[in-house]
């Protein structure tokens, strides 16, 4: 097995003038450390506005830490240390005076498994409107319907709002999750192993509702599936040993990777 590179190979094509205008994250040296184990070993990306992002690479690449920097997810980790800058729209989001509750309204996140809250479908949707302090009914209502229909999940539910979420299929309840996220309008979603948990119809259900969402919002992904992350996204970050390896569009990930380490995780020869 190759010894990991310790600089990316980053082609012009995704860092060119257009996307530096445009970018929604700017990820410069993040480095990040549970206790004395450095997990993320220097990190510069940009992501692109409205783009689909996948990060792929074996378990325990730090693919999952990195997405998790973005929301601030990894500030519950006792352990937990970064250095380095992220930007989201310019905003350094590691600042002392950072709110993070307002961040993570900004960056919605959508996890592995499906967690519903035990409460009923409009209740998990209507969820963080009402920890904001939202009170005005109509508001609540058509914001949890357009969340619906945005997660392509109110022709099934519409008629039975008051049904748990908890009662609800895998992908029902992915989706209800996704619906939860999209009701406070966030401008970044981050999805963790969305659909490994789901049957491939509701995979192909959240793969195509991906699609739809980026029109709206800026979508980073963490998946296993190499089929999957040709298939969704624009871009494709390969993560290996806490270091960024290789970062294109994924065409040119998947058909002409300018790395041979990319190359031999693409065609299955290690990881």
């Amino acid at each position: 097995m190759e010894k990991p590179i310790k600089e990316p190979k980053i082609l012009d094509s995704v860092i060119d003038t257009s996307l530096k205008k445009t970018h929604k994250i700017a990820v410069n040296g993040a480095k990040v450390w549970y206790g004395d184990f450095e997990a993320i070993k220097g990190i510069d990306m940009t992501i692109k506005a409205n783009t689909v992002t996948a990060f792929i690479g074996p378990s325990g690449c730090g693919k999952s830490t990195f997405l998790r920097l973005f929301n601030r997810m990894n500030d519950y980790v006792d352990s937990f240390r970064m250095e380095g800058k992220i930007k989201i729209d310019g905003n350094n989001i590691y600042k002392k005076k950072v709110n993070v509750e307002e961040l993570r309204k900004e960056v919605g996140m959508v996890f592995q498994k499906p967690n519903p809250f035990p409460k009923s479908i409009f209740e998990n949707v209507a969820y963080g409107l009402k920890i904001q302090g939202i009170k005005d009914k109509k508001f609540i209502n058509d914001r949890v319907e357009k969340a619906l229909r945005q997660a392509d999940l109110w022709d099934e539910v519409k008629n039975d709002l008051k049904k748990s979420g908890l009662a609800l299929s895998g992908g029902q309840q992915q989706r209800l999750c996704i619906a939860r996220t999209l009701a406070v309008e966030p401008s970044i979603i981050l999805m963790d192993e969305p659909t490994s948990a789901l049957d491939p119809i509701s995979t192909a259900k959240i793969e195509q509702l991906i699609f739809e969402l980026k029109k709206k919002y800026t979508i980073v992904i963490v998946t296993h599936n190499m089929q999957q992350a040709s298939r969704i996204s624009d871009y494709t970050a390969f993560f290996y040993m806490g270091e960024l390896i290789e970062y294109d569009k994924t065409k040119i990930i998947f058909t002409n990777p300018s790395i041979k380490q990319t190359e031999n995780y693409i065609t299955g020869r290690f990881g």
